[in-house]
């Protein structure tokens, strides 16, 4: 007989103060789990190009769609989570991810493994809104500081281990012994999960808007898609498919602010009149562009310019990682008990320092100055990421949890399409133009990333601007989305 608890909002969650919610620590881990299988891939894309007869630019291609799916399927999922119940959405995520992972150990051709794949996405589309959502329902704003903490953990430790974890795991198999090691730890987690997870909050019935839908396919998945489009050089293919991706968007929108005045929007825009949230935005959007920049380019440097294996770079960059993850909970606490700013700021320049230094890269610059800068990098960023997320949220009244952590969820996607392409875009351009001068291709590489790098160090010139306006707190609402004022 199933236990009532397990069909009824898990409102106790929020009465103990101190402690994480059981519901947290198992979205945490279920959130790792798809993380982590994001970036496991990085170092299998020569075995794959071996086994599936296929060339990298198509290899990419797993990572690209993956990036595509997120962005197209994640506008939804501020509807969906408002439909279902906590559990359904959990099912549904981890189902999603179980079966892709299943159909990627088996796929016989690429384009099986490519759909894989895109089910994997899916999944793990669902899955971060729901984490977000689900944390800013039941944590107690004295505590959220220090649980988002331990949500940064899982979301920034995940992604460095995944290449050291692939570079292991592939010197004893395959690429399929990638997918066939995560697969049962998935499953145990799903299954745990549903035996213990609660509902969290009332499902709201609504209807969806269809054309909305689209407009928001077309428009985040084809923005992400046409900044991908950079990276193969074809600027003018590119270029089109952004522009009419932006074009679907400002569509998307004007449908949006239509549907709220019925109360049906897909992506309620409502939770942009918060201006903290607003400024949250912005500040996670640039710094992310700024990061996923450089964690393009560091290990480009490091494979294509000091001859590292993916193994080596991943095991160089994995501290910095590590110390991000580690420094997530004490941030949190820290952001409990003094606010965003005393974090943030510091966070911002610790940023603007190291993509500084990265900009005077050499063919000889030591490994432990690169390691130290890297460190610095990761460490400032888990000083920026823990507070605008709880801050950002924070500043959104309950009943637009859903639609707040969507949006960032989107951005954050968008942000790091944006960020790649910008890098790679200036850096193959800059060595081309070396180059067709008599360049050697090493030297003018390394020009182009440096380059790249210093497009790194402007932007975070505009995330320490944007973390001065940043207030330390956020407002609050009452049930009808009204200001009051703050407790602290």
């Amino acid at each position: 007989m199933p236990s009532a608890k397990l069909d009824s909002p898990g409102q106790a969650a929020t009465a103990v103060s101190g402690r994480t919610p059981a519901v947290i620590r198992l979205l945490v881990l279920a959130t790792f789990v798809v993380i982590l299988n994001e970036t496991i891939m990085i170092n299998a894309i020569p075995r794959l190009m071996g086994a599936l007869n296929i060339d990298e630019q198509t290899a990419q291609w797993l990572s690209t769609a993956f990036m595509l799916t997120m962005a197209a399927v994640i506008p939804i999922t501020g509807w969906f989570l408002q439909r279902v119940a906590t559990r359904q959405a959990y099912a549904v995520a981890m189902g999603l991810f179980l079966l892709g992972t299943a159909l990627a150990i088996v796929a016989p051709t690429f384009a099986l493994l490519l759909g894989a794949r895109i089910i994997q996405a899916c999944g793990t589309a669902v899955m971060m809104p729901l984490l977000m959502t689900t944390l800013m329902q039941v944590v107690p704003e004295s505590d959220r500081g220090r649980v988002m903490g331990n949500v940064t953990l899982a979301i920034s430790v995940a992604p460095a281990m995944g290449p050291a974890i692939s570079g292991v795991i592939l010197q004893f198999g395959s690429w399929r012994l990638l997918f066939a090691v995560v697969l049962p730890i998935a499953g145990l987690i799903t299954w745990f999960g549903m035996r213990q997870l609660q509902n969290v909050g009332e499902p709201e019935f609504s209807t969806i808007d269809w054309f909305s839908v689209v407009t928001a396919a077309l428009g985040f998945g084809g923005l992400v898609y046409g900044l991908s489009r950079f990276e193969g050089g074809d600027i003018r293919v590119a270029t089109t498919i952004v522009v009419t991706g932006l074009a679907a968007i400002t569509v998307f929108v004007y449908r949006q602010l239509w549907l709220q005045k019925r109360g049906t929007p897909l992506m309620d825009l409502r939770t942009l009149s918060s201006r903290t949230y607003t400024v949250a935005l912005i500040l996670m959007s640039v710094a992310f562009m700024a990061m996923l920049g450089s964690m393009i380019l560091l290990p480009l440097y490091l494979q294509n310019i000091r001859m590292l294996t993916p193994l080596q770079t991943g095991l160089l960059v994995m501290p910095g990682g590590l110390a991000m993850g580690l420094l997530g909970p004490t941030v949190g606490r820290l952001f409990d008990r003094f606010g965003g700013r005393v974090l943030v700021i510091p966070g911002a320049i610790g940023m603007m320092v190291s993509l500084t230094g990265f900009t005077q890269v050499t063919l000889t610059m030591p490994f432990w100055q690169l390691l130290a800068l890297h460190a610095l990098l990761m460490v400032s960023l888990a000083a920026i990421f823990t507070p605008v997320f709880t801050l950002g949220l924070g500043a959104v009244p309950s009943r637009l949890y859903s639609h707040g952590s969507s949006i960032l969820s989107t951005l954050q996607q968008v942000a790091a399409a944006f960020g790649t392409a910008l890098v790679i875009t200036v850096m193959s351009a800059r060595s081309d133009a070396l180059k067709a001068t008599g360049s050697s291709d090493q030297l003018a590489t390394l020009d182009g990333m440096r380059l790249a790098f210093i497009i790194g160090a402007v932007l975070s010139l505009v995330v320490v601007a944007t973390a001065v306006i940043l207030p330390a707190r956020a407002e609050h609402f009452d049930e009808d989305g009204a200001p009051t004022p703050s407790l602290h």
